[in-house]
């Protein structure tokens, strides 16, 4: 057996979902004013970094934003001690309406770890997801609110991001194994 790719998104595909996504938070939340954008650990930060960007460059003004590591927060760490969670945002989320950012949507896990970690920070005025690929097979009653891609597939295949900032390039694809002669 071979594992084989197939490209799904390639950099200009990957620009124009973030631009796109971006003229959507603008849409429903009329404007910047009391978001702030979490980046879920390690993608998810870059891709709320670059949001955030296209953001500014449409409104004319920052938005807050910042990283979410949720390793401590996943119900299949078993390395972490009951009660040993704490979350740190950088910036207060109390009253505010939450963007969280992630790669890819699979099962629902780390978003539900990610809106636990958020909690333990303060409490939201709300808890938006946006998620550069969405591939199905939910686990969890989690859905995403801004999709750069919706990626029907099987259980069987991988969707693998990459990204300028932590791979050198930007580029999403399915990874399948296929049986050789």
């Amino acid at each position: 057996m071979s594992i084989e790719s197939h490209i799904i998104m390639d950099e200009q595909a990957i620009r124009r979902a973030l631009t796109r996504i971006a003229h959507e938070i603008l849409e429903r939340n009329k404007g910047i004013e009391g978001l702030v954008l979490a980046g879920i650990k390690t993608r998810g930060v870059y891709l709320a970094k670059r949001l955030a960007e296209r953001l500014e460059s449409i409104e004319g003004s920052a938005i807050q934003w910042g990283e979410l590591d949720v390793t401590s927060y996943r119900d299949d760490n078993t390395d972490t001690v009951r009660g040993a969670k704490q979350a740190t945002f950088p910036v207060s989320i109390q009253g505010k309406k939450v963007i969280l950012f992630d790669d890819v949507l699979y099962t629902g896990r780390t978003i539900r770890a990610a809106m636990d970690a958020i909690m333990d920070c303060g409490r939201p005025e709300s808890i938006q997801l946006a998620v550069l690929a969405d591939r199905g097979h939910r686990e969890l009653p989690i859905r995403a609110d801004y999709i750069g891609k919706n990626v029907p597939t099987s259980r069987t295949e991988e969707i693998e991001v990459l990204l300028q900032e932590h791979d050198g390039s930007d580029l999403v694809r399915i990874l399948y194994q296929r049986e050789g002669n």
